[in-house]
């Protein structure tokens, strides 16, 4: 790791406070850079809508979102250390009243988030390098019915790893490379709401 991180909110609400990040060699902030690359692809606006950080680490990416026009934002991470980094900048951003703030694995978080009923807009999945099963996660969302028609899922990895253009319930929208770090952005393809607005719209038989 080359020193500590500088990131701040690009634009928005809270643009320009600055965030926190997690000490150590352990959490991987989002570059400015490739936030705002990030968000120029996926907004870079948001008229309302859930967000869901699973692997927060600072929070970063949650926090922007809703400094851009996200209503309400999930964020989950396994580390204490983390978790105190989110509320301290999440209250930095004034972003308490939109903010859940969890302490949790991601898959447990995800079974507990199910049981709520919570269906979200916007997924940021950026965890560690070493974990590269982002797609059955994603299909594990799906199965559980906690994505909205048209859902973005954006997943942060190694740019040595590639993840597969189409997926079940899911196609791949987007996919750049910024040095050592690749961004892959999927929508969220419902096949039965597809059939019902094909089928509302007249199409002739």
């Amino acid at each position: 790791m080359k020193g500590v991180v500088a990131v701040r909110v690009i634009s928005g609400a809270a643009k320009g406070r600055p965030l926190k990040a997690v000490p150590g060699n352990n959490t991987r902030p989002t570059t400015d850079k490739v936030k705002e690359a990030i968000f120029s692809m996926i907004g870079p606006y948001f008229d309302g809508g859930a967000a869901l950080d699973l692997f927060a680490g600072t929070g970063g990416l949650g926090i922007e979102a809703w400094s851009r026009g996200v209503e309400r934002v999930v964020f989950v991470d396994r580390e204490k250390i983390s978790i105190d980094i989110i509320r301290h900048n999440v209250a930095a951003a004034g972003a308490e009243r939109a903010a859940e703030i969890y302490r949790n694995d991601a898959e447990r978080a995800l079974k507990v988030l199910a049981k709520r009923s919570l269906k979200f807009d916007l997924v940021f999945l950026d965890p560690p390098y070493r974990m590269t099963t982002m797609d059955q996660l994603m299909t594990e969302m799906a199965e559980k019915d906690m994505l909205e028609p048209d859902a973005v899922v954006v997943v942060e990895h190694d740019a040595e790893v590639d993840y597969p253009e189409e997926l079940v319930s899911f196609r791949q929208i987007r996919q750049a490379k910024y040095g050592d770090t690749a961004v892959t952005i999927y929508e969220y393809i419902n096949n039965e709401d597809s059939l019902d607005r094909r089928d509302s719209n007249g199409d002739e038989q």
